[in-house]
């Protein structure tokens, strides 16, 4: 399948919104946190892809603002096994000279796993493969209002005026100011929404609904959206 694939027309940004996992795991007579416990080899696959076809960037939805919500075993389920993960594919990930950045209120987590975290990135800051943005306690909402707050609190102290903000200034308050908006979403499951997930970052993305539960992702699947997202004519709102 790769090679249907336009190395010439890559996107520069992916972003996953990794959806299904607890649906497979009903399928199965299982737990949902069974979904969540195998969906690892989906973000492996999903990273190699990146990897093969030279994609520099690739967000993936791991933790939303919104998920607090969920009943609390299932998120203290989901705490042990990010703490887990970051933990166990420490080396793997380093190796493969993939960079790790996190966008998103990482203060909200417990220390244990902001420490693993912060370790996850600080070991691989000077990796140039790819960057792996792990968006974690992330809503876009929360990210906007976070954005205009600060912005409105230098107006007040009187270190700009409201002429200086502008698409580029506010976009520099955002998380992702030192990442490129969003090319293609991709979102597993069948769910045709995108979720509060990089709302500004995502204004002329193009957007990927497949059928397939996260679990089951596979680097065949992603190959197939990248070969969708080059049948797209993008015109970012121009006349072509």
């Amino acid at each position: 399948m790769k090679n249907k694939i336009d190395l010439n027309n890559i996107p520069n940004h992916v972003g996953i919104i990794m959806d299904g996992n607890g649906r497979w795991a009903e399928q199965r007579g299982k737990l949902r946190t069974f979904g969540h416990e195998n969906s690892i080899q989906s973000v492996k696959d999903s990273i190699v892809g990146c990897k093969e076809l030279g994609i520099p960037y690739m967000t993936l939805y791991v933790f939303s603002s919104e998920n607090w919500n969920r009943p609390k075993k299932e998120i203290d389920s989901l705490m042990r096994l990010l703490h887990n993960n970051l933990k166990d594919s420490l080396e793997e990930i380093h190796n493969k000279n993939v960079k790790i950045i996190a966008i998103g209120e990482i203060e909200k987590f417990p220390v244990v796993i902001q420490k693993r975290l912060f370790l996850f990135i600080k070991k691989t800051e000077n990796n140039t493969s790819m960057t792996l943005v792990l968006a974690l306690s992330y809503g876009s909402r929360e990210e906007i209002i976070r954005a205009t707050k600060i912005i409105a609190k230098k107006v007040y102290m009187g270190n700009i005026t409201l002429e200086d903000i502008n698409f580029s200034f506010f976009q520099n308050h955002l998380y992702t100011k030192k990442i490129p908006d969003v090319d293609l979403i991709i979102r597993t499951s069948g769910e045709q929404r995108i979720s509060n997930f990089l709302l500004w970052q995502s204004a002329y993305a193009e957007l990927y609904f497949t059928n397939v539960l996260w679990p089951d992702f596979r680097k065949k699947d992603f190959f197939e959206a990248i070969i969708n997202y080059q049948k797209r004519r993008r015109r970012f709102g121009k006349v072509i």
